[in-house]
């Protein structure tokens, strides 16, 4: 049962409801939201407090059906925005968040060279594993606390809030002084001692959905810590097993719009772990946010090759950049702004070498403002501090719905004319990234951490 209070309804009368569905020995969930409060009733015999309905501040009281009370979009109506560090924000509405790194913390130059990366690219959280859960006990098993020092440190210089994995409940203050979101993985859907442990935590918790686990199963693993106390929980798909090895596993996009259906906490995607193959990660990932996902889970690696965890899913750094590229394009489809239409030149038959002087004269303009776009582009790079995002994607939408933005006689459709636009964008962005690469190749980032590696990063964005 879940009571709803009228807007507006002081602390006071709040607190007096849950003091009277407690006396009946039951328990209460307060959850607030941005406009009232909710109050959400577990126990047996629920009825005994039905009366509370007619309490000063509730507006009504409501039967949830569901086993998992809390979880429920029935018990919290609005959906709920979890705030990691200062300033990222995930769901409702919240722009999509892509949480970026390699799947083991292998040493500092390889962490700082990604994270650095990565928030240059547009990530907004930077993910890492220290201690590794693996099916083999022969493989990596991450560098545990030392692991979490160094995500601490690279936090600390590149500005990007840490997720990563919690194995252990007893680890669980340790993690809370290093990191600033627990992760808890796939195997460990159902350990319930350390969801009640992460329930207990102080830190937002992102909770993966288990290799055979159904998604009721995945929401009553959430109950748990929502009743232990932590209201700040966000869901992952990650894939679920199947019969067809061409995957790693089949990742269950439906699951993205049930959940929202379903639940008012926030729903991401692991396309990493999901394919498995390095080829499918991106189109993937788009796929999750056109289903509706908040955000994203990506596995980076300088050397993807030479990662000591997970090499054949992890993206190289000019991969991770295409992928951004693509998200970006998918945010400006979601979130359309108003556009003006620009007038449009008429051109009249005439003389046909007349005409074909004109076209190659307009040739010869647009190859030179091509090429002083990228100029200024990469001037850009040069300008702007190291670790600073270069990509506006409010400046890029804008363009692109100028580009779009056709009158009724216009020859090119909206899609022609953003795909030569979108073209136009890429091939600065690539030069932006030869930029950065002969930069890192110049200092001691990548160049100590992954030695010729950079040579040949340098070469694949070209």
């Amino acid at each position: 049962m879940i009571v709803v209070m009228r807007t507006g309804a002081d602390w006071a009368a709040v607190e007096e409801v849950k003091k009277t569905i407690e006396a009946h020995g039951l328990e209460a969930y307060v959850m607030v939201g941005e406009e009232r409060s909710v109050i959400g009733v577990v126990g047996q015999g629920v009825e005994r407090v039905a009366h509370v309905a007619s309490m000063p501040g509730v507006e009504q009281v409501v039967r949830v059906s569901k086993p998992y009370k809390l979880a429920s979009s029935e018990h919290h109506r609005d959906r709920t925005r979890v705030r990691v560090g200062n300033d990222v924000v995930i769901g409702a509405g919240s722009p999509l968040v892509v949480m970026a790194g390699p799947c083991a913390v292998e040493s500092r130059d390889q962490l700082a060279a990604t994270a650095r990366w990565v928030k240059r690219e547009g990530a907004t959280m930077l993910r890492g594993g220290a201690y590794k859960p693996r099916s083999s006990p022969y493989t990596f098993q991450g560098l545990e606390v030392e692991g979490l020092k160094l995500l601490a440190d690279v936090r600390d210089e590149v500005g990007l809030p840490i997720v990563t994995e919690v194995t252990n409940p007893a680890d669980v203050p340790v993690f809370e002084d290093h990191v600033d979101m627990l992760q808890v993985g796939a195997r460990n859907m159902q350990n319930f001692v350390l969801l009640k442990a992460v329930g207990r935590s102080r830190l937002p918790v992102l909770l993966k959905r288990g290799l055979s686990a159904t998604i009721e199963e995945l929401l009553m693993a959430a109950e748990y810590i929502l009743a232990a106390g932590n209201p700040n929980v966000i869901l992952c798909e990650r894939g679920i097993r199947s019969f067809d090895p061409s995957t790693r596993n089949i990742l269950d996009l439906a699951a993205v719009p049930v959940l929202r259906e379903r639940t008012h906490l926030p729903v991401i995607v692991d396309p990493s772990h999901a394919t498995g193959h390095r080829p499918l990660v991106r189109p993937m990932a788009v796929a999750g946010a056109a289903a509706g996902a908040d955000g994203m889970i990506i596995e980076v690696h300088p050397n993807p090759p030479q990662a000591l965890s997970d090499s054949e899913q992890s993206l190289s750094f000019p991969e991770f950049g295409d992928l951004m590229d693509d998200l970006r394009r998918f945010e400006y489809l979601r979130r359309p702004a108003a556009a003006t239409t620009p007038a449009a030149t008429v051109i009249v038959p005439g003389d046909l070498e007349r005409l074909r002087g004109r076209i190659d004269d307009v040739d010869a303009r647009i190859a030179a403002l091509i090429e002083e776009r990228a100029q200024l582009a990469v001037a850009v790079q040069q300008t702007r501090e190291e670790t600073d995002h270069g990509h506006d994607v409010g400046r890029e939408r804008a363009l692109l719905e100028r580009a779009t933005a056709g009158t009724e006689d216009s020859v090119l459709l909206p899609e022609e004319r953003e795909q030569v636009y979108s073209a136009i964008i890429r091939a600065a962005r690539s030069a932006q990234r030869r930029q950065a690469a002969a930069v890192a190749a110049s200092t001691a980032g990548i160049a100590e951490g992954a030695g010729d590696d950079t040579e040949a990063l340098a070469g694949s964005v070209a």
